[in-house]
């Protein structure tokens, strides 16, 4: 139903802010439960479970947020695109929470063992790389930051989420030292997402219009 004199679809709208909704909902559950959990003391290792399980939502969340664009273009859905602003912030949520428990239950604000982290061990290296490559893409996340840096610059900042990604990937992978599969898997995930964006920005060049010559044939 387009409600009459715009282009206004009613019932995709409704259907949008409902899924965007539950959306919410269920991203927050991840989050409650291991809280519920820690509560409750059924945590065996706490730290060791919580650092596993924010670290492995932000990641997943990270690349459920570059899919966006290709289930977009796949489905021809494009009210998909306004669910990767809440799916990128709370991938970004989620990693405050994995570097927080790194910092104030693994390490307890010991600084000097942070810094040999942060300059020795390449695991660390690679997930503060990525968080640090997330923050600005959080903080222009708002409208009022596309309108202020411009559509095509805030694009280009934004393409910051794929170096991030690789970071976060061999972030895990680095850091698993026996049971790789599933390390491999998100690997093989951004793989795939990676070479779907070269093949989209290589068909898009191939086809973008050159200017046309100002020349005049047979002058003079």
């Amino acid at each position: 139903m387009v409600l009459p004199g715009t282009n206004i679809d009613l019932f995709g709208e409704v259907r949008i802010r409902t899924i965007k909704s539950l959306l919410f909902v269920a991203l927050c559950l991840p989050a409650a439960f291991m809280l519920f959990e820690l509560f409750t003391g059924r945590l065996v290792e706490p730290v060791d479970e919580l650092t596993h399980g924010t670290g492995q939502w932000a990641l997943r969340l990270l690349l459920v947020t570059l899919a966006i664009t290709p289930l977009r273009k796949v489905t021809g859905w494009n009210k998909l695109i306004r669910l990767r602003r809440m799916l990128g912030l709370f991938a970004f949520a989620y990693m405050i929470m994995h570097f927080s428990v790194y910092l104030v239950l693994d390490r307890f604000f010991f600084w000097p063992e942070i810094v040999a982290d942060l300059t020795e061990r390449t695991y660390i290296i690679a997930g503060f790389t990525c968080l640090i490559l997330c923050v600005p893409l959080a903080a222009t996340s708002t409208d009022g930051m596309m309108r202020r840096l411009g559509g095509r610059n805030w694009q280009r900042l934004h393409r910051l989420a794929y170096p991030a990604a690789v970071a976060a990937v061999l972030h895990f992978v680095w850091l698993v030292k026996a049971d790789l599969v599933e390390p491999l898997v998100y690997a093989a995930i951004l793989a795939l997402l990676l070479g779907w964006r070269l093949r989209h920005s290589g068909h898009r060049r191939a086809h973008k219009p050159k200017p046309r010559s100002t020349a005049i044939i047979g002058q003079g």
